[in-house]
């Protein structure tokens, strides 16, 4: 069994947010697999169904971004599933908007989601980052993270969203070369922006942007 896990924060303030772009993922691999509804466990909400012949359990944390790990741990733990089988989708401050990018073990980049799954479950599952962009100002981090997808944004969002699906069970096979190509083709990423800029805000504690 895998599990496949979207991060993000719960509430339908936080619906359409940058932040929630692992959410997204996850909702429109629910859908095109045809996974039954998501019921309420583990401090989180899951759906368990079927990508490429393996058995996947969909989970997403309700414990707000940062305590994701909790959620993540409970599920992984009563599963028994090693982190190897573990898939986490998030967003991305330093790809550009529609860019995605997937390999197993690393940091967390100063993504806080990622930093409690690292604290919980430690670093050796698999990370799917999906591009957002960095608004070029250090200042203006939080603003961009926690706003809503713009109008031109949907233009990339949702082919990106399609193609993470069709992708996946290359991924699932421990292939992320294979994955991260078909992504490319099928959802080629926009023209890079003008502005430039790195950094994200450091973490702390409750419910902040990264």
């Amino acid at each position: 069994m895998h599990l496949l896990v979207g991060l993000g924060n719960p509430g339908a303030a936080y619906r359409g947010h940058r932040h929630n772009v692992g959410f997204m993922a996850l909702d429109r691999i629910a859908s095109r697999r045809r996974f039954p509804p998501f019921k309420r466990r583990f401090r989180g909400e899951i759906a368990d169904g079927e990508i490429g012949g393996a058995r996947v359990l969909a989970l997403k944390p309700m414990t707000m971004m940062n305590l994701s790990g909790q959620s993540v741990g409970e599920a992984a733990r009563f599963y028994k599933i090693a982190p190897g089988n573990v898939v986490v989708l998030y967003d991305e401050l330093d790809l550009a908007p529609g860019k995605v990018r997937a390999k197993k073990g690393g940091g967390s980049g100063g993504h806080n989601g990622i930093r409690d799954v690292d604290r919980v479950i430690g670093a050796e599952f698999w990370r799917v980052r999906i591009g957002i962009g960095h608004p070029g100002d250090p200042a203006r981090v939080t603003g961009h993270v926690l706003a809503n997808f713009s109008d031109p944004d949907h233009a990339w969002l949702d082919p990106v969203l399609d193609a993470i699906d069709a992708a996946m069970p290359f991924l699932l096979d421990g292939d992320p070369s294979r994955f991260m190509t078909r992504v490319a083709l099928l959802a080629p990423p926009p023209s890079p922006p003008t502005s430039s800029g790195t950094g994200r805000p450091d973490g702390g504690d409750g419910p902040d942007p990264a």
